[in-house]
């Protein structure tokens, strides 16, 4: 079964089209940030794709020790502050080209009210015993931040107050009221110690998120409180099945949650003295289950791409959860492929997924076509650069072809460029199980497993008839493909002729032979 679908852009149109997809990526805690494999990792996604910003909880928790007490000679408790990992965390961030988009949680233990905590690596989640330790905690940390790094520097990372309050699993009883009481407090604390910080919140996720916005905006008006942006979160899937370490869930239709999210601009620019202020999707994904089969699956990859070309429509930025499956919520996975969030499988191999930010990365110029399978920009030079999927929620079957017609200017001749990522040229989920799904592949597998995930390439000569190019393309269900049409300027070599090379003409002695053998 095969769908098709025509397009003809002229040279006039351009469509509104805000490309985000590299201004933000999330991380797992980042305490894991000191390990080999998830810098190895990270060094991979910058190199290919070049993230701005990276997210991630965990900065006040055990592991990162920044939170200290003592006891003073008439037995006092003081708090003292320990920037031994952060100092060697953000180094790292750094090094790749990464600014931090800082959540301030969750509770340092010595300064919770209370014992709950949250994931395997136990964040506590319970409000501080006292707003100014906690205060004094986060304006040492920032001052330290900017000593180190420079003050204009470190006031352009945005400031995020905790993460999901709107569920009790992250806020203790998910009380609105003690949150918007933490939310108020760390802002004038952030501003105090230098009032460029950018701070916002409530980094809420799905279900409850409308309550919570227009809540949250309306306290912060009744307080007076200039909040900087508004954070929340996006996840598409309906409550998964769970076997054994898996969860699997079925995707929801990408216009729901598209329009679940324009919800929270309508909320927010219904306050006048917030309208157009910006919103950060600080976590977005398929599923929010870090176990879930679906995010190693061309399908994940396909369902991005439909997202990247949507989600900058309300948003400012919107950041990937997680560039990397070194990741410990549910504990340590058992599997390389697992369901993991990242866009690196461990054994730093790239999942579909991945590819479809690379491919997004290049789509920076003026936006000629903008469709429910396809984006395409023109860039100065004259090229057009393009993605086109082929998205399936459920399996079909079907295939996609695409043709476009497009202007040109400026040659003759094009260059054509195709970078295919689908279930047959780019799926080392498939090679992993056809091997076996070993746990713990061999550095000869995971070899083979990279070199499963790489895009196909191909190009093609097209020539363009009448001031137009033609360009078809076939996708099988779920593939992402980027294509590139260049302008052509021929350089030939005196005497060389592609053409009567790949005929394989034979030499004249032979060309005697064979017409004497046929006598």
């Amino acid at each position: 079964m095969q769908e098709s679908k025509s397009y003809r852009i002229l040279p006039a149109d351009t469509v509104p089209f805000h490309n985000g997809a590299d201004e933000c990526v999330g991380t797992g805690r980042m305490g894991l940030a000191l390990q080999k494999e998830y810098q190895d990792q990270l060094a991979l996604v910058q190199r290919e794709i070049g993230f701005k910003h990276i997210r991630g909880h965990g900065l006040f928790c055990e592991d990162m020790a920044i939170y200290q007490e003592y006891k003073d000679e008439n037995g006092n408790v003081v708090p003292e502050y320990n920037f031994t990992y952060l100092d060697m965390v953000m180094d790292s961030y750094r090094k790749v080209g990464l600014r931090p988009f800082l959540e301030l949680g969750f509770m340092p233990k010595a300064l919770a009210s209370g014992e709950q905590t949250v994931f395997y690596w136990n964040g506590n989640v319970t409000p501080p015993k006292s707003y100014n330790a906690w205060c004094a905690l986060v304006q040492a940390t920032l001052r330290h931040l900017m000593e180190r790094y420079g003050a204009d520097e470190v006031v352009t990372w945005p400031v995020e107050v905790w993460n999901e309050p709107n569920l009790a699993g992250f806020w203790k009883d998910a009380d609105q009221k003690e949150y918007f009481h933490l939310f108020e407090r760390t802002f004038a604390a952030v501003k105090e110690v230098d009032a460029r910080f950018q701070v916002g919140g409530p980094a809420c996720c799905g279900g409850t998120d409308e309550i919570w916005i227009r809540a949250f905006l309306e306290f912060c008006s009744d307080k007076k409180i200039p909040v900087d942006f508004i954070s929340r979160h996006h996840y598409t899937i309906d409550q998964p099945e769970f076997v054994g370490h898996c969860g699997y869930a079925k995707l929801n239709e990408p216009d729901a949650g598209l329009a679940n999210l324009h919800t929270t601009r309508e909320i927010t620019d219904s306050f006048p003295q917030y309208r157009g202020l910006p919103i950060h999707v600080t976590e977005f994904n398929t599923s929010y289950n870090p176990r879930t089969p679906l995010h190693d699956t061309n399908q994940n990859a396909a369902y991005i791409a439909q997202q990247l070309s949507r989600l900058g429509d309300d948003n400012e930025t919107y950041s990937y959860w997680t560039f990397g499956d070194i990741f410990e919520e549910s504990g340590v996975p058992f599997t390389p492929f697992h369901g993991g969030f990242g866009l690196v499988a461990n054994g730093c191999i790239p999942k579909p997924t991945f590819w479809t930010f690379r491919f997004y990365k290049d789509l920076q110029g003026t936006c000629v076509h903008r469709s429910d399978d396809a984006v395409i920009v023109k860039k100065a030079d004259g090229r057009y650069c393009g993605v086109a999927w082929n998205l399936s929620l459920y399996r079909t079957g079907r295939a996609l072809s695409l043709q476009f017609r497009l202007p040109a200017d400026r040659a003759e001749e094009w260059c054509l460029l195709t970078k295919t990522v689908d279930e047959t040229t780019c799926n080392p989920l498939k090679m992993w199980h056809d091997m076996g799904e070993p746990a713990s592949p061999s550095e000869a597998q995971n070899t083979l497993l990279r070199q499963a995930a790489v895009p196909f390439l191909a190009t093609e000569q097209k020539f363009a008839e009448n001031a137009e190019l033609f360009l078809q393309l076939s996708l099988q269900e779920n593939a992402v493909v980027y294509f590139e049409l260049t302008p052509v300027k021929r350089q030939n070599d005196r005497g060389f002729s592609y053409a009567r090379t790949m005929r394989g003409e034979a030499p004249e002695s032979a060309k005697q032979d064979v017409a004497g053998a046929k006598a």
